[in-house]
């Protein structure tokens, strides 16, 4: 069956930087587009940062474009996220899904059980 387990997240003081990564088992990663969403304290789901399946193209919501990276490593079916100038508004529970498409990062399919990235002094 399909797995996602998260793993990186942390405390961290303002300004700092966190990777997280997505160990993924029970399917053909190399096929499906991934993505990142969180979760902050008593709001929705908010989408974070996607990465299609060959190409690899990535996109970014607005308020982490240039401060967050995604990278995939195929080999290892992995996802990570490489978070830096971390402010207290990216306090959340961060998420990996995968999609159903090869190129929709936007579609959920499967989520992961999530990893806590708190932001504070």
């Amino acid at each position: 069956q399909v797995q996602l387990v998260e793993s990186g997240g942390d405390l961290v003081q303002p300004g700092g930087s966190l990777r997280l990564s997505c160990q993924t088992s029970g399917f053909t990663f190399s096929d499906y587009a991934m993505s990142w969403v969180r979760q902050a304290p008593g709001k929705g789901f908010e989408w974070v940062a996607g990465i299609q399946a060959s190409r690899g193209l990535t996109g970014y919501r607005a308020s982490v474009q240039g401060r967050f990276t995604i990278s995939r490593d195929n080999a290892k079916n992995t996802v990570d996220l490489q978070m830096t100038s971390l402010k207290p508004e990216d306090t959340a529970v961060y998420y990996c899904a995968k999609s159903s498409s090869r190129e929709n990062w936007s579609i959920r399919e499967y989520l992961g059980q999530g990893t806590q990235v708190t932001v504070s002094s």
